[in-house]
């Protein structure tokens, strides 16, 4: 079952505009995700869907496959669904391009859960929550059943401690699908919670269909929303090669 990894890049991004060419130890955020991403034994390869041909050249100088795409798509899910129109994988795997420190393991993970979960058409990633994550909005939270499936992803603290205290789990923007649930997805209307979170997965819950969350340890996600992200992921990155 072969899967394809994609990794959907927009210029004009409302937060940080240009953030996939925004260099971080002296090479491209894209360049980072996709170079960790093929370290995924599941995929068959690493794609780049762009609407802008300085991504897709910054693409070709690291010998990654670009593919420009509609400047009309109003999320990364429809760049997607665009370029695995034209592909006969079965998983397509939707590696989120603001995320440099992605690893193989975590997308080996969502792939996994998804070849494992038969009634479930996508999966996801999610890890245990950092100390600072409840009440930040950019830190997406989920509570799942007792199945491993999401029941409601939200930017605020879930589940509420009123009584028993229970382990926050932060959510992963990576997703895996079935291929043709992926192309039926993005035919979808935008649902009310979706449109009130801003958080796009809450479609697929809202239409009734499930979402497997695969749990992971030893990595934290450190995506890259503001200058301050990029700082941070420098800095990691920095220490790293310090040893």
């Amino acid at each position: 079952m072969s899967a394809l990894g994609i990794v959907p890049a927009r210029y004009a991004a409302s937060r940080y505009p240009g953030k996939p060419l925004v260099l971080i130890a002296g090479r491209p955020m894209i360049q980072h995700v996709v170079e960790n991403a093929r370290q995924a034994k599941a995929l068959r390869d690493v794609w780049v869907a762009t609407d802008d041909e300085r991504i897709a050249e910054a693409c070709r100088d690291f010998d990654a496959h670009a593919v420009l795409t509609s400047k009309d798509h109003p999320t990364g899910t429809d760049r997607l669904a665009e370029v695995a129109a034209d592909v006969d994988d079965e998983f397509i795997v939707n590696i989120q391009g603001d995320e440099p420190l992605i690893e193989g393991f975590v997308i080996d993970a969502a792939v996994d859960a998804l070849r494992e979960a038969a009634e479930a058409p996508m999966s996801t990633v999610v890890h245990a929550a950092g100390p600072t994550t409840a009440d930040d909005p950019n830190r997406v939270k989920v509570v799942r059943d007792v199945s491993g499936n999401a029941l409601y992803f939200s930017r605020s603290a879930i589940p509420y401690p009123r009584g028993e205290a229970l382990a926050l789990w932060q959510h992963v923007g990576l997703y895996a699908y079935r291929r043709e649930f992926l192309l039926h997805y993005v035919t979808l209307d935008p649902t009310p919670l979706e449109r009130a979170e801003a958080l796009e997965q809450l479609r697929a819950l809202e239409h009734g269909f499930r979402i497997r969350c695969a749990v992971i340890d030893g990595w934290e996600s450190v995506p890259v929303d503001t200058a301050e992200d990029r700082d941070r992921v420098e800095a990691i990155l920095a220490h790293r090669e310090r040893g």
